[in-house]
């Protein structure tokens, strides 16, 4: 079994979000692939912990989770997203995304997803996979803000 192997299968092994997170500091200087492997789950086992009923209600929780985690990486410090939790709950999660993305506002913490390699747990980029879930303005917000970001061809 090659070392690559072994740690794909060692991911898939670890259970916690804090586990897979304590694994990517583990191993972040010598497998950056690895160690984004791993938080990338710990993001994806927080959105399944959270009780998401449907896949694009996982993906919206996902995009959160995702956010906060890219923020607190580049903060040094844990970094909750205290806007968009209370909007969730008022509103749900598909309604506070489609929210989101129908602002004028560009989303705050794109950029920061970029960076840290998660540009598809956008809110814009959950909306485009799930079009049927939200509105045609949701619809077109998103694809208009990805193109602007260059992320989508003209």
């Amino acid at each position: 079994m090659s070392r690559e192997t072994e740690m794909d299968e060692t991911i898939l092994r670890i259970k916690t979000p804090d586990g897979l997170e304590q694994f990517a500091i583990n191993v972040e200087s010598h497998s950056r692939k690895h160690a984004q492997a791993a938080r990338r789950r710990a993001v994806e086992l927080r959105a399944a912990a959270h009780g998401a009923t449907t896949a694009v209600e996982r993906e919206c929780l996902e995009a959160i989770y995702a956010y906060e985690r890219a923020e607190s990486q580049i903060r040094k410090k844990k970094f909750r997203a205290s806007r968009t939790w209370p909007m969730v709950e008022r509103r749900g999660i598909i309604p506070a995304v489609e929210h989101v993305v129908t602002r004028r506002a560009e989303t705050a913490g794109y950029r920061t997803l970029i960076e840290m390699g998660f540009q598809d747990k956008a809110f814009e980029a959950v909306v485009l996979r799930h079009p049927g879930a939200f509105s045609e303005e949701a619809v077109k917000a998103s694809r208009e803000r990805l193109r602007e970001w260059g992320v989508l061809d003209a």
